[in-house]
């Protein structure tokens, strides 16, 4: 196999592995915002299920604790944005920024003692005949567990939010509170409950991190990945399933920068690293018109002159 094929093999591969936990933060955040909230501590929820999912699994050598206990986390720290900007009506972007630095400083305290431990956590499954496709076999169908609920949620999270009772309900909130009061919903129970649901995915993001891509536990390590997540959602235009898209696109960015660094192009690392979050923003750059038409009115208020 030539070089160009090579890269372009670690591209598709890099673009599931460390697209999975980006792109259940986003899921996460897509419910948050249908509901007419934004989140900006969904980077400290995936540091907090990242952290503890890491550290429960060390403890108890189960990793399926650690998932739990990874969800958990984020969702708990997600509950306490939901408190400050629900109940006690603080400002929804200066709140999710303070709540990700206090989930910083918890997970740095937190997971000190847990830096440098090795555990088993979740390996890939090969799927039979599918694992064996050129190319798409080995990026799609050699993955773990999570990697294979995240495919299969994007499209039930859209069924969910166009089709059911409590999705329709969930939209009604964000598009507009007092039409959805006057229709017998509580806008405060169902953003409060949005708001802990795109927590417990983002924690599930984290853990993903930790305890699937890199068996490991280091501070800091979602390295912006919960701020990408919120950028996706607009670039996904508030849909699940387009989000699914940017999330993998941002996967295969950090995949293609690994394998440009593997071959020694000659291209600076430090904007190497860049990469990913250059074409990222860049791609938000050019879909953030059409995506505005697609926000739903409860986020238009907050987001204004913003994006």
């Amino acid at each position: 196999m030539n070089t160009g094929l090579l890269v372009l093999a670690g591209a598709l591969t890099g673009a599931v592995g460390p697209g999975i936990s980006v792109l259940y933060a986003t899921y996460g955040e897509v419910i948050t915002e249908k509901a007419g909230r934004i989140n900006l501590g969904i980077e400290g929820s995936m540091l907090m299920g990242a952290c503890f999912g890491f550290a429960a699994t060390v403890e108890t050598g189960n990793v399926l604790v650690g998932v739990l206990a990874g969800a958990l986390a984020g969702m708990a720290l997600s509950l306490i944005h939901a408190y400050l900007v629900v109940f006690r009506n603080t400002n929804q972007l200066a709140t999710g920024l303070a709540v990700t630095l206090f989930g910083a400083g918890v997970t740095a305290y937190a997971g000190r003692g847990y830096v440098g431990s090795s555990i088993g956590g979740l390996n890939p499954v090969a799927i039979p005949l599918l694992s064996e496709l050129p190319m798409l076999g080995k990026a799609l169908f050699r993955q773990d567990l999570l990697a294979y609920a995240a495919y299969a949620l994007g499209p039930l999270l859209w069924a969910f939010l166009r089709y059911t009772r409590w999705g329709l309900s969930l939209r009604a909130v964000g598009e507009n509170t007092s039409v959805a009061f006057a229709a017998g919903r509580n806008p405060a129970r169902w953003q409060v409950a949005a708001i802990g649901a795109g927590g417990l995915l983002a924690g599930l993001g984290g853990a993903q991190l930790s305890l699937a891509l890199t068996h490991s536990w280091t501070d800091g390590m979602t390295a912006g990945r919960g701020f990408i997540a919120v950028a996706l959602v607009i670039f996904g235009m508030w849909s699940p399933v387009r989000a699914m898209i940017g999330a993998f696109l941002f996967g295969g960015a950090i995949g293609l920068q690994l394998q440009l660094q593997t071959i020694g192009a000659p291209i600076s690392p430090f904007i190497l690293d860049m990469f990913p979050y250059v074409i990222t923003l860049a791609v938000l750059a050019v879909w953030t018109g059409a995506a505005l038409r697609s926000m739903p009115e409860g986020l238009k208020g907050v987001l204004k002159g913003t994006i």
